[in-house]
């Protein structure tokens, strides 16, 4: 029944739509990057179906057994070094090529966005193929962690603190550099391009909604509806992000080409 309370759009209508706005913020989640082999978190196979977060995934949990937290991390994390970019990565780094692209900001740790060559990538969460000192914040890389360079679980030789995957756990704050830029582009943004969210994770589930109320339209592509489909959603794009996005970008170029 749901289906039938919004109107499903095609990717031409989604494309004049592009150019007419001339420019577009991008929020991606966990939905893009399935078709790369990384699974989400929140589809009946996702990870927290298949591990208690709290037991995994918050500070508080590494903190209390960091062995069997950096043993997670190391069997989650590994894959992210060598997954692939798939078309929407792709399509999306073409597009900001060519000017329609402002900004993609991601809830996602994967590196995805950046191997695929989006310049200008807003992460909220974080980027697992860095770690950090807890204490110092001394920088290192996942490597550091995989190889047991500094132990295990891995310790900071200068300060003797934990060293942790650079992503925002479930107890942690969000950068506040990363929140303010993603508020800011989202209230100046003339189209947002939602890609692969459930849109029930927050505060990232809020740029949707204030960049409606600053008068942009919301361009939304998922497998199925989600919460802000119905509430904040004016253009509904039902698919792969991969194809999906494949499809939008060969015909952005393909009006842009004949403009």
């Amino acid at each position: 029944m749901w289906m039938n309370l919004f109107n499903l759009s095609d990717t031409t209508e989604v494309a004049k739509k592009i150019l007419q706005r001339g420019e577009m913020v991008v929020l991606t989640g966990a939905g893009v990057s399935t078709e790369s082999g990384i699974p989400d978190f929140r589809s009946p196979d996702g990870i927290w179906n298949k591990y208690d977060f709290t037991e995994f995934a918050t500070i508080d949990a590494l903190l209390r057994n960091p062995v069997k937290v950096f043993g997670f991390f190391k069997e989650f994390l590994g894959p992210l070094k060598s997954a692939a970019p798939n078309k929407a990565h792709k399509a999306l780094a073409r597009l900001e090529e060519v000017g329609l692209v402002k900004a993609v900001i991601t809830q996602n740790i994967d590196n995805l966005h950046q191997k695929a060559g989006s310049k200008n990538v807003i992460e909220l969460h974080g980027n697992a193929l860095n770690a950090r000192c807890m204490g110092c914040h001394k920088p290192y890389t996942l490597d550091d962690i995989e190889n047991e360079r500094y132990g295990f679980p891995p310790v900071c030789p200068d300060c003797k603190k934990l060293i942790k995957p650079d992503v925002v756990l479930f107890g942690e704050r969000l950068p506040d550099a990363a929140i303010k830029t993603a508020c800011q582009l989202s209230m100046d943004s003339k189209l947002m391009l939602v890609i692969g969210t459930s849109g029930t994770v927050a505060p990232a589930s809020g740029l949707p909604h204030l960049a409606k109320k600053a008068g942009a339209d919301i361009v939304e592509i998922n497998v199925e509806p989600t919460i802000i489909t119905k509430t904040t959603t004016d253009f509904f794009l039902q698919g792969k992000a991969g194809e999906i996005m494949s499809e939008l970008c060969e015909k952005i170029l393909n009006e842009i080409s004949v403009g």
